[in-house]
């Protein structure tokens, strides 16, 4: 029979290992608690919802964009040209007549022509030396600048016919909004200004002087934030701060007699373009850092800039020797040459709703041209009146328009 058991410790040892045993409990205790706290949650501490547990535990997505305050969402950062898909119309625009703008600058004259037809259907006075046709913010007025005249002729999309009487507006060579539709912006090309005014009235709000000469054609940055400006005569860009509405970036092309025409950003939002006439090529730029950019040759007299409805291509029509190149995104190179067959000055335009034809003036042949955007084959070649510029193709997708013959995002 065992011996009973005797505890060898002594008394004191004995204390200090109840009291240790106690703390273990304690603390126990306390973890259990803070758990049972966690799970049901607490006054300072929100219980997390299990939908949200599960979310993060799902693997991040794109970065969210913060946009210029007011802005319509970025709805795809890795395509800001995803609501420009084919007959991706609003309920106002589906009320919009098919009709293509060419404003015709040595005769004061706007020629209406419908895309259907091939046929010019009407002929509106505007003031002298319209430049081009600009679609507003809201997307429902369609604004000729008449950059000699110091006005604006309002057009109504619906009617295809003139919105009322003229606006007075100094030197409007061309036309942009800023993407939460606060400001419009002229581009006072002579006034060497950058002016801000109010999208609807068109009353001046802030004006910002420039150092460089020729203030022509810019874009926004993916976020809005920011937008880029080509100087045409002075060989310089521009990055101009959208909310302070200050310059706060000034460059020299590297390029002896660069003119620096139409600018656009790329899908992605990482690089902005630049057409140059007289380096007969593209500029392409990193628009954060804007440092050098490096020059794409495409074709004498690179003029124009234009989207493809899949967002897969840009067509760049070449003024001065009557071609269009085709750059492609995904290849990051030019990919076709397309030659209008008796020859031309491409100039400015856009594409249609469906994305299957490009429009384009023929700046020094006093016509337009239409070609179809999956051959390259010239569908029409139009006469109109003389000196057509940047002309603008109505209806087209889209939630608002920056400007120009039609940024739409």
């Amino acid at each position: 029979m065992r011996p009973p058991y005797k505890n060898p410790m002594r008394p004191a040892d004995r204390t200090r290992l109840a009291t240790s045993h106690r703390t273990r409990l304690l603390a126990a205790g306390l973890v259990a608690t803070a758990a049972a706290l966690a799970a049901c949650g607490s006054p300072e501490q929100p219980a997390k919802d299990p939908a949200a547990q599960q979310a993060a535990l799902k693997p991040a997505g794109p970065k969210p964009v913060y946009g210029l305050p007011g802005m319509p969402p970025v709805e795809n950062p890795k395509d800001l040209y995803a609501a420009n898909r084919p007959n991706n119309l609003s309920p106002f625009m589906k009320t919009v007549k098919e009709r293509v703008y060419v404003p015709n600058t040595n005769d004061n004259t706007v020629s209406v022509i419908d895309p259907n037809t091939f046929q010019v259907v009407d002929t509106i006075e505007t003031g002298t030396q319209p430049q081009h046709v600009v679609p507003s913010w809201d997307m429902k007025t369609l604004w000729v600048n008449n950059n000699r005249g110091h006005t604006l002729t309002p057009l109504d999309p619906r009617t295809a016919k003139r919105k009322g009487a003229d606006v007075e507006v100094h030197d409007p060579y061309n036309l942009y909004f800023t993407p939460n539709g606060k400001h419009a912006i002229v581009m006072a090309s002579l006034d060497r200004e950058l002016v801000f005014r109010d999208p609807q009235t068109m009353k001046r709000q802030h004006t910002e002087p420039v150092s460089c000469y020729g203030v022509n054609h810019a874009d926004f940055s993916l976020d809005g934030r920011y937008f880029i400006v080509s100087c045409e005569f002075s060989a310089e860009l521009l990055k101009v701060d959208t909310e302070k509405m200050k310059v706060v970036g000034q460059m020299k092309l590297p390029f002896e007699g660069a003119m620096p025409q139409d600018v656009k950003i790329s899908p992605d939002g990482k690089t902005f373009y630049i057409a140059d006439m007289m380096a007969h090529g593209m500029w392409v730029l990193d628009g954060e850092k804007f440092t050098t950019p490096k020059l794409m040759p495409t074709g004498k007299g690179c003029h124009g800039l234009y989207i493809s409805r899949d967002s897969k291509e840009m067509y760049i029509p070449n003024r001065g020797e009557g071609s269009i190149s085709v750059f492609d995104f995904g290849k990051n190179k030019l990919t076709k040459k397309w030659w209008l067959p008796d020859g031309g000055s491409p100039d400015m335009g856009g594409v249609s709703a469906d994305g299957n034809v490009l429009w384009l003036s023929g700046r020094y042949d006093s016509e337009v041209y239409a070609i179809d955007t999956h051959s390259g084959v010239q569908l029409a070649r139009i006469p109109v009146g003389g000196g057509p510029h940047g002309l603008a193709v109505y209806p087209q997708p889209g939630r608002y328009s920056l400007g120009h013959t039609g940024i739409f995002r």
